[in-house]
């Protein structure tokens, strides 16, 4: 805990434009929660996979989780009440902020290494965009299991050392993945899976991600 706090000081000291706390102060409670299951099983096999070259990557579904049956269960029956469930990692390397999603349902997210999640609220939003401003940095320290609300805004974690970060990612059975029709809504990306990014993101703007927050493209100094 001692060494969790000094690097959350670390964080804040080399992060002054940027609102920082933990996932353990009462800062996050309207943005999620901290989960008490035993994710230790999962945390072994997340360590497991390779890393990227560069860049971050996603996996809706990791085969090696999902033969975690008897977790599996827990999860589907405890945390999101027997609805069908995928366990998928977000892993590698990213200190920007960049776009922001959001789900209709909570999301599980256990920290493999120590991580930076970028959070805002949808209620945040004004006109259909958002002030970056009202964005604020939670330091997730290793082996915690966090459930990020359903209106919490956020996308890929990020790093707080040169080795990169690594994340389990758990959702409702689908999430994530192709849409089969065109929907009315623009910023339906995926399924289950709305998204806008910073206006100076050419990338994801190249995508057809609107580009709806303005302001400060957050970088993570660590």
């Amino acid at each position: 805990m001692v060494k969790q706090m000094s690097k959350l000081t670390e964080l804040k000291q080399k992060n002054p434009n940027l609102d920082f706390y933990c996932v353990c102060d009462m800062a996050f409670a309207r943005y999620g929660c901290i989960v008490k299951q035993d994710f230790s099983a999962l945390i072994e096999e997340a360590k497991k996979l390779p890393y990227p070259a560069e860049g971050s990557k996603y996996e809706a579904s990791v085969p090696s989780f999902e033969a975690l049956t008897d977790l599996r269960a827990v999860v589907k029956e405890e945390l999101f009440g027997e609805l069908e469930v995928q366990l998928g990692n977000c892993w590698g390397y990213n200190n920007k902020l960049n776009a922001l999603e959001w789900h209709k349902n909570s999301e599980i997210n256990v920290a493999v290494t120590d991580m930076v999640l970028l959070l805002a609220k949808l209620d945040d939003m004004e006109d259909g965009k958002l002030d970056s401003a009202k964005v604020k940095a939670f330091f997730v320290p290793q082996g915690t299991a966090i459930e990020v609300y359903a209106d919490s805004l956020h996308y890929c974690p990020c790093q707080t050392s040169d080795e990169g970060f690594n994340s389990v990612v758990i959702l409702p059975k689908d999430t994530n993945t192709a849409l089969e029709n065109k929907p009315a809504d623009p910023l339906i990306f995926a399924k289950n899976k709305w998204i806008f990014c910073c206006e100076d993101n050419e990338e994801l703007k190249a995508k057809g991600v609107a580009p709806l927050m303005y302001g400060e493209n957050y970088t993570v100094n660590y």
